[in-house]
This record gives structure tokens, C-alpha cells and sequence, in this order.
């Protein structure tokens, strides 16, 4: 039998916790006999919801945390003061070895706080992006960083499109991932003073195959396989991606009822249009990744329902079949240590 991956899963965190973070679990256990799901958190509200499922015991265990993270809380403050919370408990079981990945709805900047101080960088590797999969004509593409250096320099830039290119490779078989640098202009000369530092030394990285700048227009096209930017940009990117896509479907919808005429065309065309926009559905790419960590920390939407959640606990098992953190490592801690 495969080798079992162990996920921490943060049963607190999250809009829709606890009953869909759960419902995802269970659904992922009964789907794979080797994956086993740790959830953390108030045990008599996860054993309350638990009752509703049929499932494999042995691959569920609870592992009971008193308090929570609220989102508005300040993320290090948090980290600090509440050692008893969902994701300070599940950070340390990963940090501890006793899991292979954290996963978590709940605070974006107590995840990634968490990810950083308790779970801790891999020797190298100089600040850890955030690096969802974002849909494509292509297929998929690789943000990073979309919400954990806002304040990022040039060499940091060039560490997110080396870990970009092994993730790419290792976890979606893409053998020389295509790596461009968020700009405002396909000219080398164009853009800030960061993407302006960094475009040369990208140029010259012999370890990725960089084919120059990207405007936000072209990343749906699927032109590059990994989107560097720094945090800021890329989240405004992430955000207006979602955005755009909840708008377009609101759009088409109300044009298919608009009229008699286009309810009939609607109903001839919406087997097809809902298989194509199934493409566009961010929650069958799981979560995103805090690249760079000792252990895996995966960060899902705080909106996140049971999709979503299954398919990240899928991800951990792929990214560790791949041994991505051993190949960054590799890449990055040159002493070998």
C-alpha cells in the first residue's frame, strides 16, 4: 500500500467551518485509502458534525484546540498569545513531524505569520510566496507571490520563479515551465523599479526558462506557466480574476433569461458553457501553497466549501508523492545541511 500523507486540517477556519471543511475531509477518505486527516480544533463541535458522516475511523482523528484566530485579530499578536488555537496547534504538529501538511480557511496573515515562525523557512530561502494555481486557456498557471511580500526585492523575485519552476514541474508534469515577470509592457525598460532590478537577473537564472514580461491581459491566455510578481500585484490579480469570473456569470445567466428567444438558445447551449466554465472554477485547483516552508502549509479561501477542501487535501498528497520540499531544498540550501 502507498505510503499514507497525514493533512492537518484547521476544522475552525473559514467562513463555512465547520461543516464544509469536515464535509471535505470525509469525502476525501472515502475517496483514498491513503491519505489520513487530522482535524484540529473544539473536539465536541468536530465529533457533533462528524456523527453525520459514514466513514473510515482509522483515517479521521481529532485533535482538540480551544481557541480560535479571528480574522481581524493582528496575525503575529494572534500567533503569540492564542498557543492554544486551531492553527498554532496544527502549525506545530507539522513543524513537530507528526504531519506532512496544514491546511487552513481561516486567517490569511496568521497562516502565513505561522507558516513562517513556527513551521520555519527552508534554510535558503529567503522570504516563503503564496502561490495559488490560477485558470487558464492553457490549462493552469502559478501565481507567486499573491499575498505574502508586498515589500519584496529583487532577489526574492528570482527565489519565487525557482520554487515557481520546481512546483510547476514536480506537482503539474510540465517539463520547462515558461516563467514571466508581471509588467506593464512586453519591453525589457518598461515597469517599476523592482520589475526593472529584477527583469536582467531573471534573464540570466539558469535554472528557469524565463521568456520575458507579461501584461495582466496576457496571463489567461496561458503565454507562462509561473507569474512572478511581488504580493501586492499579485493579489490585485487574484482578486480581479474572481471577480471578473462571479461577473460573467451573472451576466450570461441574466442574458439567457432575458427573452424567450434566448431561454431556448440558453438551454441549448448550457450543457456545453457549463463544462467550459468548469475550467474557470478556482475551488478544482485547491489551495495555495506557502512555498519555501520546512513543512507544507496550504492556504485555502476563506469562503472555501467542501470542494475546495477535498481537492487541497489531494494537492498535499501530490506534492509530497513529488517530494517538492526536498527538490527546494535541494535548490536552495547549498551547504547541504
Amino acid at each position: 500500500m502507498e505510503e499514507i500523507t497525514k493533512v492537518v486540517l484547521d476544522a475552525m477556519g473559514g467562513d463555512n467551518a465547520p461543516t464544509e471543511i469536515i464535509k471535505g475531509a470525509v469525502n476525501a477518505v472515502n475517496d483514498r485509502n491513503d491519505i489520513k486527516v487530522i482535524l484540529v480544533g473544539q473536539q465536541d463541535v468536530i465529533e457533533a458534525e462528524l456523527k453525520n458522516y459514514t466513514y473510515p475511523e482509522e483515517q479521521i482523528e481529532i485533535h482538540h484546540a480551544e481557541e480560535v484566530i479571528e480574522t481581524a485579530e493582528p496575525p503575529v499578536m494572534a500567533i503569540r498569545r492564542k498557543k492554544d488555537s486551531s492553527i498554532v496547534v496544527g502549525l506545530k504538529l507539522v513543524k513537530d513531524g507528526e504531519a506532512d501538511a496544514f491546511v487552513s480557511a481561516g486567517s490569511s496573515g496568521a497562516i502565513l505569520a505561522g507558516g513562517q515562525l513556527l513551521v520555519g523557512r527552508i534554510k535558503g530561502v529567503e522570504r516563503p510566496p503564496l502561490a495559488p494555481l490560477i485558470p487558464t486557456e492553457q490549462g493552469v498557471s502559478l501565481l507567486v507571490d499573491c499575498g505574502a511580500n508586498v515589500d519584496a526585492r529583487p532577489s526574492h523575485l528570482v527565489q519565487f520563479a525557482k520554487m515557481g519552476t520546481i512546483y510547476m514541474r514536480e506537482v503539474m508534469g510540465i517539463e520547462s515551465p515558461k516563467v514571466a515577470i508581471v509588467n506593464i509592457g512586453a519591453e525589457e525598460e518598461k515597469g517599476n523599479q523592482l520589475v526593472k532590478e529584477t527583469f536582467p537577473l531573471l534573464k540570466e537564472c539558469e535554472d528557469i526558462h524565463f521568456v520575458g514580461s507579461i501584461e495582466a491581459r496576457d496571463i489567461t491566455r496561458g503565454d507562462a506557466d509561473v507569474i512572478v510578481c511581488e504580493a501586492f500585484v499579485g493579489n490585485v490579480i487574484l482578486k480581479m480574476y474572481e471577480g471578473v469570473g462571479a461577473s460573467m456569470m451573472r451576466i450570461i445567466k441574466g442574458s439567457m433569461y432575458s427573452s424567450l428567444r434566448s431561454k431556448i438558445g440558453g438551454m441549448l447551449v448550457k450543457p456545453a458553457l457549463k463544462e467550459s466554465m468548469k475550467a474557470f472554477d478556482v475551488s478544482c485547483y485547491g489551495g495555495a501553497p506557502l512555498l519555501g516552508t520546512r513543512g507544507l502549509v496550504v492556504k485555502t479561501h476563506g469562503s472555501s466549501k467542501a470542494t475546495e477542501v477535498y481537492n487541497t487535501i489531494l494537492q498535499c498528497k501530490t506534492f509530497k508523492a513529488q517530494n517538492v520540499n526536498g527538490k527546494i531544498k535541494e535548490c536552495f540550501d547549498v551547504s547541504g545541511e
